[in-house]
């Protein structure tokens, strides 16, 4: 079957964080009164995320999205900081922090992601970006370049449903006009990127930037970066 599109995800594929998170959690915590180590708070984080519900919110009015969203991470952020959650600086901190990673400069494009994705589009095909994010990615992608390289972005939060569930691959796929069977999902996590895109029909690659994936699940393809996968496609 002929490739007509490729999907994405965002954060961990496209882009990093420009520095660990512990780290950023607590300068800025820091500026507010509130002392805790960057390996706690680096800990704290990936618990608080492993632990949230999914990313989305079904049903809710566009115009209150963005409350949902805010209290969303308000929870993560707040457990990520434990007893020093309780803290009376800790919304003015969590403010700092929501509208820090809504700005570029907490972030870093992977070298290899802009000649990729020009790469693809070359090639003929439609490319989309199906993420685990809130609205703040679209904005996000503007200001680091990459919004003009692709042709649609999908999101968790305005399309109401999150990875893995399939039918935020379908919400992509129908946008970009491509049918699953016809379509390629490259991202970095297993059960959200591989697992969810192939439940939805498509062919998937996970994307191991570091190869710490070993022994990789049955069945898994693997690449390092995006300019493998456009290799593997030439091929």
């Amino acid at each position: 079957m002929p490739l007509g599109a490729v999907t994405l995800d965002a954060a961990g594929t496209l882009f990093e964080v420009a520095e660990p998170v512990g780290t950023t959690y607590a300068r800025l915590a820091a500026r507010h009164g509130i002392t805790l180590a960057a390996a706690e708070i680096e800990r704290g984080f990936r618990a608080a995320l492993a632990t949230a519900p999914p990313l989305a919110f079904p049903g809710a009015s566009p115009v209150r999205l963005g409350d949902h969203e805010r209290a969303w991470w308000y929870a993560v952020v707040r457990r990520t900081f434990g007893a020093a959650g309780t803290s009376s600086h800790f919304d003015a901190c969590f403010t700092e922090l929501f509208e820090f990673y809504g700005r570029a400069a907490a972030w870093r494009v992977f070298p290899d992601v802009p000649e990729a994705l020009r790469a693809l589009r070359a090639r003929g095909l439609r490319v989309g970006v199906v993420s685990n994010f809130d609205t703040r990615l679209v904005g996000l992608l503007e200001e680091l370049g990459l919004a003009p390289l692709v042709d649609r972005i999908v999101h968790s939060t305005r399309a109401g449903v999150a990875k893995p569930d399939p039918a935020i691959f379908h919400l992509a796929l129908e946008a970009l006009g491509v049918p699953p069977a016809e379509a390629l999902h490259a991202g970095n996590e297993v059960v959200a990127d591989v697992e969810g895109a192939r439940a939805a029909g498509l062919r998937a690659v996970l994307v191991d930037r570091e190869g710490r994936l070993v022994p990789l699940p049955p069945g898994v393809s693997r690449v390092r970066t995006l300019a493998d996968l456009v290799a593997r496609l030439e091929s």
